[in-house]
């Protein structure tokens, strides 16, 4: 049942929290220990499958060698089933007649809904406002009760918080909940026994949950691997709190990760996984949307922005230190909406020089836009969008500005475009690449006036 939610409590102070989830304290906070995940990994083996983790055409391209944990083939597409399921099997019996309760931006909501369905027990779920739809429903298809409300994440934690109090529901945190970090550290376990000798393992971050378990699981087995978080830089609340010394309460800015976007991370999983970290990297959106593209292109796996995190890290240059190495990308999720996956594949074409927009001024004789179309076509170039102003140009009234959006094959085609246009009109503005040094040139295809 979907429902806006009347009479749900009124929104408070982002910054305070009058209601406590008494299995995540900040005064105390439960540290994670490796028998807790290995007693989850034997108690969810009949209903979370064990994914592929498959050696990836991108090693080449990174000059590392790369392994892809494949955890979006989970059945709701996400690695969130792992810690969901175990969560829900250790619930006492009467708990699980009366149901659960849990806030989360959709992957989380999807697995408790799922298994929650599957094991019979009532799951309610509150999504903020900027879920996507598709998990909104995907979660009402469950059979979950779903209440959309909140802003963000630390809002809709605080209505969630007040409805489990009010209607006796146990609260499971997506990320902080010991039994959940123990589900996702099962997940560690299985890249240590499907890849032997690894050098590292890059983990995207959000509450902190899945680093928490992983880094505990390999470091326990392998205690020379290198454990690399990541987030997108709209929403560092891990590394905040690292600089911090705790969790703090950090602002959060919409990203195409959006399952990273937790404003605060939790206390258990801080003090599980903050020692056992090696590093911490940002990135930005440009890249985040490009290894999107890369993995769609040569993996065929449509991941979403979190999911990408990990490659997004190599693919900007902040981890050219495991050049050589066997590094391992937990491909944590796969569901992206569709309008966001295409504008994520244009910007990345865009990063990649394959995706051009640029203005020219020809003349509006007949037959002048005609020549430019058919100067492109020449040489391969493909026109996605074309338009022409008259009215605003400052030229002779006998010139027409056209403003093109075109297709091309590579930098290479795209210079081929570039030179062929400097040369045939005097007038020619290409838009910004959105991150040339991508393309191994800092002023390929800049802005200009010829």
């Amino acid at each position: 049942m979907s429902m806006s939610a009347p009479g749900s409590p009124e929104l408070l102070d982002v910054t305070t929290d009058d209601i406590t989830d008494p299995l995540c304290s900040s005064v105390s906070p439960v540290q994670l220990h490796f028998e807790d995940i290995t007693s989850a990994a034997f108690k969810i083996k009949s209903g979370v499958l064990v994914t592929p983790c498959m050696r990836s055409h991108l090693s080449e391209l990174t000059g590392m060698d790369v392994y892809l944990k494949k955890d979006f083939l989970q059945y709701t597409g996400s690695f969130k089933e792992r810690g969901a399921c175990y969560a829900l099997l250790m619930l006492p019996e009467e708990q699980k007649r009366k149901g659960v309760i849990s806030a989360s931006l959709g992957n989380h909501a999807l697995a408790l809904s799922y298994h929650g369905h599957r094991l019979n027990i009532p799951v309610t779920v509150v999504m903020p406002t900027v879920a996507p739809i598709m998990k909104i429903q995907a979660c009402e298809q469950h059979g979950a009760r779903v209440v959309v409300q909140g802003n963000d994440m630390g809002d809709a934690k605080r209505i969630a918080m007040q409805l489990s109090k009010d209607q006796d529901l146990v609260y499971i945190n997506g990320y902080d909940h010991p039994h959940i970090m123990a589900g996702q550290g099962t997940l560690g376990l299985e890249i240590a026994d499907q890849v032997s000798n690894l050098d590292a393992v890059i983990v995207p971050v959000g509450g902190g949950g899945l680093i928490a378990g992983v880094a505990l699981a390999i470091k326990t087995l392998y205690p020379k691997t290198i454990i690399i978080g990541v987030e997108s830089v709209r929403c560092a609340s891990f590394s905040r709190a690292l600089e911090a010394g705790k969790p703090v309460y950090t602002p959060i800015e919409s990203t195409l990760a959006d399952g990273l976007a937790v404003p605060m991370v939790g206390y258990n999983a801080f003090a599980t996984a903050a020692p056992l970290i090696d590093k911490m990297v940002m990135v930005k959106e440009e890249w985040i949307a490009i290894a999107i593209l890369r993995l769609v292109e040569l993996e065929k796996c449509v991941v979403e922005g979190a999911g990408a995190a990990g490659l997004a890290a190599i693919l900007a240059g902040h981890l050219s230190e495991l050049k050589g190495k066997k590094v391992v990308l937990p491909l944590c999720g796969g569901n992206i909406d569709t309008t966001i996956l295409g504008r994520c594949l244009d910007r990345g074409l865009a990063c990649d020089g394959r995706l051009l927009k640029f203005s020219v001024t020809v003349s509006d004789r007949p037959g002048g836009i005609a020549e430019l179309c058919r100067q492109m076509a020449s040489i391969g170039i493909s026109i996605k969008d074309i338009m022409h102003e008259r009215a605003w140009i400052q030229s002779d009234v006998f010139s027409v500005e056209v403003k093109v959006v075109c297709e091309t094959r590579d930098i290479e085609h795209a210079n081929m475009l570039k030179k062929m246009l400097y040369e045939n009109y005097k007038r020619v503005i290409f838009g910004e690449i959105p991150s040339p040094s991508l393309l191994g040139s800092e002023n390929v295809l800049a802005s200009g006036h010829v």
